[in-house]
């Protein structure tokens, strides 16, 4: 039922279609590029629920409470305590040793504002874990969702990040002037 409901609104009222194959690979760091409205979550969602792909995120320890907690997991949520003295790269990495299958989207824009660099926390964390990166592109302008090829990072990050955002050139956010 969830699932016809997600592939209505996500293709036939919003009317987006997917492009690429997402990958079967158990573990994964997938960066959304651009990130310029809470509408990129709901969609996305939305697709996950039709694919049946598990997709996870990190948020803090706090919100997930004995009230909430349900909610964020049942959307993918693990939660994070920030309150350790752990790094945040190490504690997330640290996620993907002990899950058999753990696929964490993040925004490298880190904000749904306008930026002129990318937060580089997605890149170490796929190196710490040893995972690859899925660059999906949340074209709004031509209603797409992306999939592109899995990427190993490198040692090069310059070369990288070079490469990564070239994945991305002329993919229109939801509000065009923070693409």
């Amino acid at each position: 039922m969830f699932r016809l409901l997600a592939k209505f609104f996500a293709f036939n009222v919003f009317k987006f279609s997917l492009v690429g194959n997402f990958p079967k690979d158990p573990k994964f760091v997938i960066a959304v590029v651009p990130h310029t409205s809470n509408w990129d979550f709901i969609i996305a969602i939305g697709v996950r629920t039709y694919l049946k792909e598990p997709i996870h995120f990190v948020g803090k320890k706090e919100l997930f409470t004995p009230l909430t907690s349900w909610f964020f997991k049942s959307l993918g949520g693990m939660p994070l305590n920030r309150k350790k003295n752990e790094q945040v790269v190490d504690a997330i990495a640290r996620m993907y040793s002990e899950e058999p299958l753990f696929r964490m989207a993040i925004a490298p824009e880190g904000t749904r504002k306008k930026v002129d660099e990318w937060k580089t926390g997605f890149y170490y964390i796929a190196k710490k874990a040893e995972v690859p990166i899925l660059p999906i592109g949340f074209d709004w302008q031509n209603r797409k969702m992306i999939f592109h090829p899995l990427f190993t990072p490198t040692d090069d990050k310059e070369k990288d990040f070079a490469y990564l955002k070239s994945l991305f050139k002329g993919v229109v956010g939801k509000v065009p002037e923070n693409s």
